[in-house]
């Protein structure tokens, strides 16, 4: 944790905690750890292009990608002490905080499809996870999408059984953890910008990311083989300092409210277009054999992942679990 640069934060904490009014424009310092060209760093832009616009603008919003003001594990607390108005951070984030319901995104096969996945991020359920951030001072207001995970690794996957003894990196998650355990592969916690080298020197053996960022990460060239499993989900949530959002007229939330939405399909759009084009871009390469599993391995994985489910049920929360797999249609697994 830098200290220095938060403590500096809380200095203008008291203004910045409520609407910035220069000249009455409000200022949202929006802070994010990708770069500009992600489906999040789009997303931002395009929020920052519509809020502006729609609040005629009444509304400016100053954008910091790649970690410029703070890090990975700076950027929470700073936007409670609200040194930052906005962030995007990954689901698996708000454990720290101790609302474990948002680890259910990271249980295997809990989302069949998009569509089943939009009936929690849209629904009520998605509403209801939101919702328990606020004791903690922060507002959500949207998911953004990074996409469907498939596995990589060295050596031949088909099957679960193909998985026993690999070292697999995750990134920290107990529910990642687990999913790996009970197909036999050793989970590996891992920064994410050490994995290229992890793999090409064979620290660890495989791993499970989306698409897009195993190709704009290069870990293809790594790893000799992929099952586009689509077993888990990686997703964002766009969330802003509560006293600061509470703080805002009506319609200027209002209007916030509206560049969120669209900026939000947006995002998802993008995130969707370039896993599908980074999954063609990596069968042409012919550096890794991409495959589907059969039927008949689907059917293996999700059996032998499905104690996963009642592992984690204590520390998610049976009644989120139960919610999510009501409204995906899926409580029959």
């Amino acid at each position: 944790m830098n200290i220095k640069l938060i403590g500096a934060a809380v200095l203008g904490a008291a203004l910045l905690a409520a609407p910035v009014a220069m000249a009455q424009q409000t200022v949202i310092k929006f802070s994010h750890v990708t770069t500009p060209d992600t489906p999040k760093g789009k997303g931002a832009e395009k929020f920052k292009e519509l809020a502006e616009k729609y609040s005629n603008g009444k509304v400016k919003v100053e954008i910091y990608p790649n970690s410029q003001i703070y890090k990975d594990k700076e950027e929470m607390e700073a936007l409670q002490l609200g040194a930052v108005q906005m962030l995007a951070p990954s689901l698996a984030k708000f454990g720290p905080l101790g609302v474990r319901a948002f680890e259910v995104f990271d249980l295997p096969y809990v989302f069949p499809d998009k569509a089943a996945l939009r009936r929690v991020t849209d629904g009520p359920v998605g509403k209801a996870l939101l919702a328990k951030l606020e004791p903690k001072g922060i507002k959500g207001l949207a998911y953004w999408d990074n996409g469907f995970k498939i596995m990589t690794a060295n050596t031949p996957i088909a099957m679960p059984k193909d998985f026993q003894g690999l070292k697999m990196r995750i990134q920290s998650s107990k529910v990642l953890e687990a999913q790996f355990r009970a197909i036999g592969a050793l989970p590996q916690v891992m920064a994410f910008s050490e994995v290229y080298q992890a793999m090409q020197t064979g620290v660890v053996d495989g791993s499970e990311n989306t698409p897009s960022n195993i190709y704009t990460q290069k870990h293809y060239e790594v790893q000799k083989y992929g099952l586009e499993t689509n077993h888990g989900y990686i997703g964002y949530a766009v969330i802003v300092n509560k006293a600061f959002w509470d703080g805002l007229p009506a319609d200027t939330r209002a209007q916030l409210e509206k560049a969120m939405a669209e900026a939000t399909v947006y995002a998802n759009s993008i995130a969707q277009s370039e896993n599908d084009e980074a999954l063609e871009a990596m069968k042409k390469s012919g550096k890794i054999q991409l495959s589907k599993p059969t039927p008949e391995a689907t059917l293996a994985f999700r059996k032998a992942m499905d104690p996963v489910y009642s592992e984690m049920s204590s520390r998610i929360g049976q009644d989120t679990i139960d919610q999510v797999l009501k409204a995906t249609s899926s409580a029959g697994q």
